[in-house]
């Protein structure tokens, strides 16, 4: 466990508020805003359906391109079939379907596949079947997104935001999804055609801002935003009852996607040894990934009886199993890349209000030490995340309860939709003045 610099400057200052508190600001008229985006509802997404009505309620029209839901499973969704074009209204937003090869596995090649096929067609469907904008949101998750954007934006003249989630290419480095040098530079070339386009740039974090304008973007077109949760799935969730698998156990839960960039085996080796020591702490993952299989199969081989594996549950229901854990764990590999992540789990565990255990190096890092809500250990290294575990059990109920209400304020005060909703709705009305 280390000690982390403070960044509490690069934090926004705005005051907590609700939705209904969001101001009504315009460019002198209420804008046409067109969100461009791989992943939607039902799909889970950081700017899903939540965002999109948080900019309609400050008094605009908002309309999303999108592709058929299959993500995180790489599987269509049930209620979907893959066809041209699919219009569907969901609570009054309306969102335009463009055809994508489904898949999410560890193949690089589906991969490619998966976000170049949605590349392409959303800019005819977009072209063909979404009303002009007067500006363009483009979720970067993935990059091609942006390139579809971008084109869009000069053939309809509109100008564009580009919201920067992780850097490209170093995430497909870092990730191991793409190795070949030049296509790694091509890629590069690629980000660095839709930055120069771009008449704004959100960076989710601190570092990814730093790291931009280190790579030659002009520093005062950028906005640092961060992401929030889904507020009304957590909040609901949390009154549920404690899932019966964490009785009578100090749990330690992870949520989400089980890949290779979670590097995952370290916690269970990790697990292994707080086993020895506090037999009565459990580690919890839930959710799916190319790495579950491998986890599971590890699990058998160390013979661990304190790790749970269950199944990914609905966003609806995954508040039930935050809000009774001890403890919520955010792990990363140990890559310099990931020290400029900020994990988008950290703002529902934030919002929860419990204790976090943290290891991932840098701008998540500093956001745990800044909120005092949690405990910092290194990143792949089983010793020090045992030991981290550890410390949460043994400090006691009160201490715990003084972290965990810490992580709530936290939240309100840097991370809400109601914050990020207002300075997305600044951003856009920049570009579209600009």
């Amino acid at each position: 466990m280390k000690t982390v610099n403070d960044r509490s400057a690069d934090m926004n200052d705005d005051a907590p508020g609700s939705r209904a508190d969001l101001p009504a600001v315009s460019a002198g008229r209420p804008l046409n805003i067109l969100i461009i985006t791989q992943w939607f509802e039902p799909e889970p997404s950081a700017k899903g359906l939540a965002f999109a009505k948080a900019l309609r309620d400050q008094g605009h029209s908002v309309e999303v391109l999108t592709g058929f839901p299959n993500y995180p499973g790489g599987k269509l969704y049930p209620g979907y079939r893959l066809k041209p074009v699919r219009v569907d209204t969901i609570d009054d937003i309306r969102v335009v379907r463009a055809p994508l090869y489904p898949s999410h596995d560890s193949s690089a090649l589906r991969r490619i596949f998966n976000y170049a096929s949605f590349a392409a067609s959303a800019l005819i469907v977009g072209m063909l079947c979404t009303k002009r904008p007067d500006v363009i949101y483009i979720y970067h998750l993935p990059a091609t997104t942006g390139v579809a954007g971008a084109l869009m934006s000069k053939l309809r003249g509109a100008p564009f935001v580009f919201d920067v989630q992780d850097l490209w290419p170093d995430t497909l480095r870092a990730t191991g999804m793409m190795q070949n040098r030049h296509a790694l530079a091509l890629v590069e070339r690629v980000c660095q055609f839709v930055y120069r386009r771009a008449a704004r740039i959100v960076a989710v974090s601190a570092g990814i801002r730093d790291t931009l304008v280190s790579r030659g973007v002009p520093a005062e077109k950028i906005d640092v935003i961060y992401n929030w949760c889904d507020e009304q799935a957590i909040h609901e969730g949390t009154s549920a009852p404690a899932p019966a698998i964490m009785a009578n156990r100090f749990n330690i839960v992870f949520a989400g996607t089980m890949g290779k960039a979670q590097a995952l085996e370290a916690v269970l080796q990790a697990a292994k040894r707080v086993g020895a020591i506090h037999p009565e702490i459990q580690f919890v993952f839930i959710g799916s990934g190319v790495e579950l299989e491998k986890l599971k199969s590890l699990k058998h081989q160390l013979e661990l009886d304190n790790v749970v594996f269950v199944p990914r549950v609905r966003s609806q229901e995954i508040g039930a199993f935050l809000k009774a854990a001890d403890a919520l764990l955010v792990h990363l590999r140990d890559d310099p890349l990931f020290e400029i992540t900020i994990p988008s789990k950290i703002q529902a565990y934030l919002a929860v209000g419990r204790p976090i255990l943290l290891a991932v190096k840098g701008d998540a890092a500093a956001i745990i030490a800044d909120g005092q809500c949690g405990v910092v250990a290194q990143p792949e290294d089983p010793a020090d995340i045992a030991a981290a575990a550890c410390k949460l059990y043994t400090m006691g109920e009160a201490s715990r309860q003084t972290l965990a209400a810490n992580a709530g304020k936290h939240y309100l005060q840097h991370f809400s939709l109601a914050i990020g909703a207002r300075r997305s709705m600044d951003s856009l009305i920049k570009a579209v003045r600009d």
